[in-house]
């Protein structure tokens, strides 16, 4: 597959996350609110009045603060020896104030002593001062949030990280739609998948119910979890909404190759999901045509067969003449075609006779359908339904993609969702592709599969 993302991302994109808003203003370091100097502010003139409201410190804590500060920021020192002296200053904290200080200086230092655990008690401390301004608060709690994620702290990452979604914080670099994402990747993180994947789920129809478009991320990320992992049928969830909202030839592709991958399709089943390769165009390597005719028969469905290997000469995935059986099945499906079409109202008068067999019945809808004759077709498939010991999901599958081909895009989506079993995926594919030609207002041309 072509898009799909590794997961072993899974464990580092918080990483790189963090990175990434740490340096969104340029700097690693949060912009915290200057330290006042309240032994200045006491030496102000009587009855001088301030332009704004004063930072309120308590005396003990600014006498103990400054000699710490001074010593930090002098040349070469030594953060971790000057690091207890930070901590000590805890039990002076009192005020609000001193305490959006003390973390601010908590987290600088942290920074460049390279200690998370002391970058995140420092943002926690400010946080909790209730001193941050408030078009701040969202890059803190989302600081916070990549801080308890590398230190494996889960709780509090969720915590920080909903926070931070809540009070809608974006940035130049950074989208809601990957804050969102961040807070599945913490299960992943986890290797609680189903719970990530549910996440991602519930995220995507909320999107969709309030109109605004889905992230591609969030399709693809969810995909290449459940895929990599085979979690069905959350896999096939991610796999048609990802179709539906992003039908490209490389997504239609992975889509395919994905479900043809984690399942072992029998010749009848893998057949329909080619019909659908066909017509979004990923049949593209020789194998794939290789086990089209193969599935098809060429003894059974000689049109059908004839176009498959016509697409595959025409595109160069097999040569005109590189391939032997190839050749031999051509011949043989060129001669089969004409007694063919002579047998077609032989056999729609058999089908359609009161005391029809199944068999005959089934081989009339499958042989309409490869001609591209999609009402009578669906026909068929719709008597075959109500007769005894029918195959019904696979009468099912052939009567939505008949209702297709017939341009009845309503009609095939309410059939395919009554499928069950192995052919559920395929229907599921068949869906989304009936809904991409509702949407491009188009039904999919008669002239045969």
């Amino acid at each position: 597959m072509t898009n799909i993302s590794s997961p072993r991302r899974s464990n580092s994109l918080a990483r790189q996350l963090a990175l990434a808003v740490a340096l969104a203003s340029g700097t690693a370091m949060l912009a915290v609110p200057g330290f006042t100097d309240a032994a200045h502010a006491q030496k102000k003139k009587k009855g001088e009045e301030a332009a704004a409201p004063k930072a309120a410190y308590t005396e003990a804590f600014v006498k103990a603060y400054q000699p710490i500060d001074a010593a930090i920021k002098a040349p070469g020192a030594d953060i971790n020896a000057l690091k207890p002296q930070v901590l000590g200053l805890a039990s002076l904290a009192a005020t609000p104030d001193d305490k959006l200080a003390l973390g601010g200086l908590m987290f600088n230092v942290g920074i460049t002593g390279k200690d998370y655990p002391l970058q995140l008690q420092g943002a926690e401390l400010m946080l909790a001062s209730g001193k941050v301004k408030p078009e701040e608060e969202g890059r803190f709690n989302l600081v916070a949030f990549q801080l308890a994620s590398e230190l494996k702290q889960f709780d509090k990452a969720r915590s920080y990280l909903q926070r931070a979604i809540d009070l809608n914080y974006s940035a130049p670099n950074l989208t809601a739609s990957d804050l969102q994402m961040n807070m599945a990747e913490i299960d992943f993180s986890q290797e609680r998948f189903v719970e990530g994947l549910q996440y991602l789920s519930d995220a995507i129809a909320a999107k969709k119910a309030s109109g605004q478009p889905v992230d591609q991320k969030w399709y693809r990320r969810g995909v290449s979890i459940a895929y990599t992992r085979e979690i069905v049928p959350q896999v096939y969830d991610f796999v048609q909404g990802w179709v539906i909202d992003y039908p490209t030839e490389d997504n239609w592709r992975d889509a395919v190759n994905l479900t043809r991958n984690l399942n072992d399709f029998e010749g009848p089943v893998l057949l329909d999901l080619l019909r659908l390769g066909k017509k979004v165009g990923t049949l593209k390597e020789k194998n794939d045509y290789i086990f089209y005719i193969e599935s098809a028969d060429p003894r059974r469905l000689p049109f059908e067969v004839k176009t498959v290997i016509e697409e595959a000469n025409a595109k160069g995935a097999i040569p005109k003449g590189s391939d032997t059986w190839v050749e031999e099945q051509y011949k043989t499906v060129s001669g089969l075609i004409v007694q063919d079409k002579a047998a077609l109202p032989t056999l729609e008068r058999d089908a359609n006779a009161p005391a029809a067999r199944l068999r005959t019945v089934i081989a009339a809808g499958d042989t309409f359908l490869s001609y591209g004759e999609y009402a009578k077709a669906a026909g068929f498939y719709e008597r075959s339904l109500s007769m005894p010991e029918v195959d019904r999901n696979l009468s099912l599958t052939r009567l939505g993609i008949a209702q297709i081909g017939a341009g009845d895009i309503a009609a095939a989506q309410a059939t395919f969702a009554k499928v069950e079993g192995v052919r559920t995926p395929i229907a599921r594919l068949w869906s989304a592709y009936a809904e991409q030609q509702a949407g491009a207002g188009a039904p999919a041309a008669a002239t045969g599969m």
